[in-house]
């Protein structure tokens, strides 16, 4: 007797149902999960991006430069080095741990890109010894961390000392090179076509939906519930708007002579491509699920199967890697190195990390939070600037901000665990 079957089965679902199910509730169900989460202390870069909002209206109503089409574009520049540094860092801060030497080891880094220039080795030659030099200290790192067990905070406390006086000796105390290369120049002082900036956010839009609709079709494969496809339009209709309005002032004339400058600054796309690259990483790779798990209870993670050791060996190396990016968008600005290259900067990038909403606790934040945390510490920066006050107020309302933050971040955490405060 052959076996029963059903008649009452409907037809299989085709591509395009399984991609605009909304399996996992309504739009208006995902609101409310997310309010709940906020509750629950998950704020993520919400308080961040309130306070972003709130500087910016503030710093337009005290100073009538703020908002002008020359200091828009300013501000891009001036918060690239730490957007990238502050993503960097999220690398190790989501493992629960730190690395004091980022700043000083692209300094160091620059110092011997330069001093490799300046004895007639090619450019492209001598920039690739100072990424190894920062590769190579980020293993170390990784070695002394993830081996040998020393605290993440005490190696890099005892290279942020060393690593100054090798720069010291590599350059010289009060050496100064110039960097006369124009492909870097153009870094921080090259500007996209006026198609260009346009034809970015095309492709920005393009990329994010392309990634949207993959990750659907995963999700799909795997039997895992999709989120509403209106969300996924929303985002694109958000990126659209708020890139647009970002594209048509960097493509006014900012210029203050006869010559025309206009155009989107050439270090944002670069920014934004090696943003999406560590996003991507971070989301979608088994690699950044690891980071996450260590992050969240590494030795739970280590129970899993996870190799501890090698994901965080291998994030420190990222780390260090991508603060040589940091530290070439800052030169690049200035024009020149010294031996103060970074010294300065690493403490503001952990700022723009916990400002922007990751957890110095691990295994909470993305890379995009430090990005938001670091354009808050440049706003804050250009905006007391402008208004002719010290350096020194400027540390106090950062570091304010920071303290502000980081106890954001506790209490969340607190919250979340059900306790109350």
């Amino acid at each position: 007797m052959s076996a029963p079957t059903r008649t009452d089965a409907g037809p299989d679902p085709v591509a395009s149902d399984l991609i605009g199910s909304g399996a996992e509730g309504g739009l208006g169900d995902q609101v409310q999960a997310w309010l709940q989460r906020v509750r629950g202390g998950e704020m993520g870069a919400l308080p961040a991006i309130g306070g972003l909002v709130v500087l910016c209206v503030l710093f337009s109503l005290l100073s009538r430069f703020f908002l002008t089409e020359r200091n828009f574009a300013n501000l891009f520049n001036q918060a690239a080095p730490l957007v990238m540094l502050g993503m960097a860092l999220v690398f190790v801060l989501l493992l629960g741990e730190i690395d004091l030497s980022a700043g000083v080891t692209g300094g160091n880094a620059m110092a011997i890109f330069v001093v490799f220039a300046a004895n007639g080795v090619p450019w492209p030659l001598a920039l690739l010894a100072g990424f190894v030099f920062g590769i190579a200290i980020g293993a170390l790192i990784g070695f002394f961390v993830a081996r040998i067990g020393i605290p993440s905070f005490v190696v890099t406390l005892g290279l942020f000392l060393g690593l100054q006086g090798l720069a010291l000796i590599i350059i010289g105390e009060g050496g100064l090179y110039r960097i006369d290369v124009p492909e870097l120049r153009a870094l921080q002082n090259g500007n996209l076509p006026v198609w260009g900036g346009w034809a970015m956010l095309a492709i920005m839009i393009g990329i994010s939906a392309a990634t949207s609709f993959w990750d659907r079709a995963r999700r799909t494969r795997a039997g895992v519930p999709n989120r509403p496809i209106s969300l996924v339009w929303i985002k694109l209709g958000v990126i659209a708007v708020l890139g647009g309005v970002v594209v048509y002032f960097l493509n006014l004339d900012r210029g203050q002579s006869i010559n025309v400058v206009q155009g989107v600054p050439i270090i944002v796309p670069v920014t934004l491509l090696i943003l999406w690259l560590g996003t991507f990483m971070l989301d979608r790779t088994r690699f950044g699920r690891y980071i996450y798990a260590i992050g969240g209870n590494a030795e739970a993670a280590r129970r899993a199967g996870i190799k501890v050791r090698w994901v965080k060996w291998w994030a420190f190396v990222i780390c260090s890697g991508l603060s040589v990016v940091a530290a070439l968008f800052s030169v690049t600005r200035v024009g020149s190195v010294d031996a103060t290259v970074g010294r300065d900067i690493v403490l503001s990038g952990v700022a723009a990390a916990v400002v922007g909403g990751v957890s110095l606790f691990g295994g909470r934040g993305r890379l995009i939070h430090a990005a938001i945390g670091a354009l808050v510490i440049a706003v804050i920066t250009n905006g007391l600037g402008l208004l002719g006050l010290t350096s020194g107020i400027n540390l106090m309302v950062t570091g304010g901000v920071l303290i502000l933050a980081a106890t954001v971040d506790a209490l969340s955490r607190l919250r979340g665990n059900g306790i109350r405060t």
